[in-house]
């Protein structure tokens, strides 16, 4: 038995605002813990048939939420894996009860301009379309950061390498099993 191996025994999922980096270091965790990957937004739009962009223009909000809902029920049915979850999937009560259950959620959590220099890059996310970035990310984070922090795990990313931040996640994961074991 390695030291990763309590970590493999349920899924981990990756909470936090847009630009935080849940994809990218839950790739890099994956890797890290022998473990597959998943990205819920990927899942999304695969089920969709379009991108998330189309999915909010076509069918609006709503319409993406549920679909984002059923696509994290059935991604916690599977075997462990880390999951990197939508910003707002943590927001849905069902999901977030969900998560609690079948998962261990991890926040990821940055400052605010930091996420807003990262997400101005990319022109993909609907919810900043045509708007201040940080403008966006500061209501968001007025209205997400009560319900994030009933996450299992909270770790403060900074602008550290993502390698960094995995460790602090392992760490922080590792920390976590040893006190539900007490």
């Amino acid at each position: 038995m390695d030291r990763f191996d309590p970590l493999r025994r349920r899924t981990i999922a990756l909470v936090g605002l847009m630009g935080v980096g849940k994809s990218s270091v839950g790739r890099r965790l994956a890797s890290a813990l022998d473990l597959p990957f998943r990205d819920a937004d990927h899942e999304v739009e695969a089920a969709a048939g379009r991108s998330i962009s189309d999915i909010f223009t076509d069918l609006g909000e709503a319409a993406f939420r549920e679909g984002e809902r059923r696509v994290i029920a059935r991604l916690l049915d599977q075997p462990p894996h880390v999951l990197a979850t939508g910003g707002g999937a943590f927001m849905n009560p069902e999901t977030r009860a969900l998560i609690k259950s079948k998962a261990v959620s991890v926040w990821l959590k940055a400052d605010l301009e930091l996420l807003a220099r990262r997400i101005a890059r990319k022109d993909t996310r609907p919810l900043v379309a045509g708007k201040n970035p940080l403008t966006v990310l500061k209501d968001l984070a007025e209205t997400r950061y009560p319900v994030y922090a009933e996450a299992d795990i909270a770790v403060e990313t900074g602008d550290a390498a993502h390698h960094v931040t995995v460790e602090q996640v392992i760490r922080a994961l590792s920390e976590h099993l040893e006190t539900r074991a007490q």
